[in-house]
């Protein structure tokens, strides 16, 4: 091979999240070995990212969220005509959408490498005929697929137990943070301010976090909910109904995640299903304890006790009596955020997780016959 490796990545949304994130974080490493381009549908940080990487992005205009089957055979060929045209050596497909339809068009148009990362099994995170009709079409995609990435063990194991993944091809490579690029949290803010990053929609459960909070009312503190979605309305009157509309803000999409990190006292994730979420792992690299649900993969980056506190998904008042007892207790709060960003730098940085994917493509491309100059 007389060039570098082509890779096109492909997610369903270019709007912030934690795949997003993952995406920007390999960019700098995967622009300076390999031709890439990053697909996605919409507006948002990951078209900035893709530009100060120095790498084109594609704007999609078919492949949603919703699961719509016109729309979505549009999809298919958009990604079709759009594989034609850039002739990659690896399609790496994030998120439930775009990782079906990815996959797909990259057989028919007889891509060497199909690369998947499961940030998080779509059919645990929905429920009724939507989850259903993941999990077939992810058993369906496995023999389709050279090689399944999975953000935890956690991640792995659900996906050999359901059969949506195979035991030679699945690896983990688990997220990462810049932990020496975050700012560092101070830990003694007068009121305590508890912050929360994440969509509001599920299978993030805002709702819980509030009721929880309306269960505080004896404890001074200030909270601030990072991040839009279609469940905002029903978490704004939730927090008028619940009388807390003087202690928690909404604050919506926000671009200065780490600084408003660094100006919290506690991190929280409500969440009802998770992979290993980044906005953990962001929390862990500004020295903030971490109050999460015990979910998905989260047990493998909070070590409950150590660097955060550990409760059951979807119990208010559990997830109350952690945050109380964080807000009680600065010194606790001190503690627990040092460790953990200690266990971001020893267990989560950079550097590893990019050196990881570049090995994977190099394996999965020689094993193909395709001369790749990768490490």
């Amino acid at each position: 091979m007389d060039r570098m490796p082509r890779v096109l990545i492909l997610i369903t949304l270019a709007e912030p999240g934690g795949a997003q994130t993952y995406i920007a974080q390999l960019l700098p490493a995967l622009a300076a070995r390999c031709e890439v381009v990053v697909a996605a549908y919409g507006d948002g940080p990951l078209r900035d990212a893709a530009r100060e990487a120095g790498v084109r992005f594609v704007g999609l205009r078919h492949v949603r969220r919703a699961l719509r089957p016109g729309r979505d055979l549009l999809g298919l060929l958009e990604l079709l005509a759009l594989i034609r045209r850039e002739r990659p050596d690896v399609v790496h497909a994030n998120s439930s959408k775009a990782g079906v339809l990815g996959r797909v068009a990259a057989l028919l148009m007889r891509v060497p490498v199909r690369v998947f990362t499961v940030h998080g099994w779509a059919f645990k995170a929905y429920a009724g005929l939507p989850s259903r009709l993941y999990l077939w079409a992810d058993r369906l995609m496995s023999p389709l697929t050279s090689a399944t990435i999975c953000v935890s063990e956690t991640e792995r194991a659900a996906g050999l137990a359901a059969r949506t993944c195979r035991p030679r091809s699945t690896v983990v490579i688990p997220n990462a943070v810049d932990v020496e690029a975050a700012p560092r949290a101070g830990g003694d803010g007068d009121p305590p301010r508890i912050v929360t990053v994440g969509r509001l929609a599920a299978p993030k459960d805002a709702l819980t976090l509030v009721r929880a909070l309306a269960l505080l009312d004896q404890i001074r503190f200030s909270a601030l909910l990072v991040g839009d979605g279609p469940d905002r309305a029903g978490v704004e009157a939730e927090v008028r109904s619940l009388d807390l509309e003087d202690r928690v803000e909404l604050a919506g999409s926000r671009a200065d995640v780490p600084t408003l990190l660094a100006a919290a006292d506690v991190f929280v994730l409500s969440s009802r299903s998770e992979g290993a979420p980044i906005s953990i792992l962001e929390a862990m690299a500004a020295g903030l304890p971490v109050v999460a649900c015990d979910v998905g993969g989260v047990g493998e980056l909070v070590a409950d006790g150590e660097t955060g506190l550990l409760v059951p998904p979807a119990e208010p008042a559990r997830l109350a009596e952690a945050l109380r007892r964080l807000l009680a207790d600065p010194e606790l709060r001190r503690r627990l955020g040092a460790a953990g960003r200690a266990r971001a730098r020893e267990r989560f940085d950079l550097p590893a997780f990019r050196a990881a994917h570049l090995e994977l493509y190099a394996r999965e491309l020689a094993r193909r016959g395709v001369p790749a100059g990768l490490p």
